[in-house]
């Protein structure tokens, strides 16, 4: 038995939205379009990933909530590779470019050419979906984030985060219970962090190049508070980044009240009318 959902978001990006959507801040949209054009291609790596590692799961009772939730997972990850493949579309009909997705598809290429072994492929997923979980977490927990966004893209940024914040253990548990160690998990999660950090940065100032707002003074404020502001992302995020190097870190550990869970929960129900529940 599962207690994830798989679900339809009920939102219409056909007629596209505005260059600076979050609040008329360059620095803010452009940033989070940067994230959006690195999933398509990387949630369907870490579908992958799971499925490979599902494959060498004992099929016994004991691990059949785990491959209930395996397979919900792999719902949910399918579910926001397609909307941001839709999102992603109109930041291309902008005069935007993606080149995060290329340089990810040749290192997921290359990495399947050097045979990287399903653990380490796990290691690698499960350490990017705890980087996205303390995202989805901060931007349910402070309204500051998206409170300014257009409806629209708050709706499926939190939408988003909520969903990230059910599953984020999901492919954790899997590593461990295929019996992947502490040491490769924290050596695969230095790398993703330094691997987000250069493209999210690398990206993002490319947006910024081709929307004409990267010499502006006041993309550069929007900048500084984002990171260093009330609420800002180093002084959220460092210290739940940070819980990943314990030995004994689970993903379900609450640390902060209320707990990420229940935000994540609070909003589903606020918001049913902007989803369709699948199964």
């Amino acid at each position: 038995m599962t207690t994830l959902t798989i679900r339809k978001l009920q939102v219409d990006l056909s007629q596209g939205f505005d260059r600076h959507w979050h609040g008329g801040d360059a620095f803010r949209s452009q940033y989070y379009n940067a994230l959006s054009m690195s999933f398509p291609v990387g949630e369907q790596s870490f579908i992958d990933a799971v499925r490979e590692g599902l494959a060498l799961l004992p099929d016994t009772p004991e691990h059949a909530a785990l491959r209930a939730d395996v397979a919900q997972f792999i719902g949910q990850e399918a579910t926001h590779r397609h909307v941001h493949g839709l999102y992603n579309e109109q930041l291309e009909k902008q005069g935007l470019v993606n080149r995060w997705q290329d340089r990810a598809t040749r290192r997921i290429e290359y990495g399947r050419a050097q045979k990287v072994g399903p653990l380490h492929l796990l290691a690698i997923t499960a350490a990017f979906e705890h980087c996205t979980a303390v995202f989805a977490d901060g931007t349910l927990r402070y309204g500051s984030w998206f409170d300014a966004a257009e409806p629209r893209m708050c709706t499926l940024w939190r939408w988003h985060a909520a969903e990230e914040t059910e599953h984020r253990a999901v492919a954790f548990n899997l590593y461990q219970a295929l019996g992947g160690n502490f040491r490769w998990r924290i050596r695969w999660y230095l790398y993703v962090l330094a691997l987000f950090a250069m493209d999210a940065t690398r990206q993002t100032i490319l947006n910024l190049w081709r929307d004409g707002s990267l010499f502006k003074p006041g993309t550069w404020w929007g900048a500084a508070t984002f990171f260093l502001g009330r609420d800002g992302v180093v002084w959220r995020c460092t210290r739940p980044l940070l819980q990943y190097f314990r030995r004994n870190f689970h993903p379900d550990h609450e640390y902060l009240q209320p707990a990420a869970q229940t935000l994540a929960g609070e909003w589903l129900q606020a918001h049913a009318g902007s989803y369709r529940v699948v199964r």
